[in-house]
């Protein structure tokens, strides 16, 4: 692992304090600072009879609700049943926008933290796990009344509720306007992101190709930590703490 040193953090610190416009992309190591688990390392039904990528797809919902939802709320259940809150880094990336920075949350996170945190202009590029919208008549349902029934139905037209997370099979509906964002930053910071899943890791890369200066913070390294002028290997958390200390807030 990379040795962070005095000079990266410090030299972070002045990036984030000179940009106006910050575009932060959000992984899964972003959530589990708050106590969540990765949901691809859950346990359950999907491990023994399905792959994961065949029980979270669309195609499998519209064959057999049922299962889809009984096996949703299992591989989901801490996310469902816990009371989580932001973290540190939630709370420094608000903290940066109440002082008057645009801050752009591009998160590939289903949990809602980061409007918890109260960033205002969140893209949630893969959905949430807060509420489901009826497919057929648009009527909203919360948290609450998904966990109220097995296989949840719209309350205004009996139709099967889909969450609104975005499953294998579909396509990512806001990847073209978080593309859009980046590129007009000034500056693009990762948190918590193996850049594993695409379209999304290709994000950074139309950043730095458009004179974006890019900034990683993430716990391990990545196959695409040389796309970053700037690299922190060291926990989110733990380093927005040294980060506010030393100034980007100023």
């Amino acid at each position: 692992m990379t040795t962070t040193t005095h000079e990266h953090l410090s030299a972070l610190a002045h990036t984030i304090q000179q940009a106006q416009h910050i575009a932060v992309l959000s992984g899964a190591g972003m959530s589990t600072e708050s106590g969540i688990p990765d949901f691809r390392s859950a346990n359950g039904l999907f491990t023994r009879d399905r792959s994961f990528a065949d029980v979270v797809n669309i195609d499998y919902f519209y064959a057999d609700p049922a299962g889809f939802w009984a096996a949703f709320k299992e591989i989901f259940k801490l996310k469902l049943a816990g009371n989580y809150e932001p973290n540190g880094g939630h709370r420094f990336l608000a903290e940066l926008e109440q002082g008057g920075k645009r801050v752009s949350v591009l998160t590939q996170n289903i949990d809602g933290l980061h409007h918890k945190a109260g960033s205002s202009e969140v893209l949630e590029l893969h959905g949430t796990l807060v509420k489901a919208t009826c497919l057929q008549c648009g009527t909203p349902h919360d948290l609450d009344y998904l966990q109220q029934h097995d296989v949840p139905q719209c309350r205004q037209c009996d139709e099967i509720l889909k969450p609104d997370v975005v499953l294998y099979g579909e396509a990512v509906p806001l990847v073209e306007p978080a593309f859009e964002l980046a590129v007009q930053a000034d500056l693009m910071l990762v948190l918590g992101s193996s850049l594993e899943v695409g379209p999304v890791n290709l994000i950074p890369r139309e950043a730095r190709r458009a004179g974006v200066t890019c900034a990683l913070i993430n716990l391990e390294p990545t196959h695409l930590d040389y796309v970053f002028e700037l690299l922190v290997h060291d926990r989110i958390g733990a380093t927005c703490d040294k980060l506010r200390a030393l100034g980007a807030l100023d």
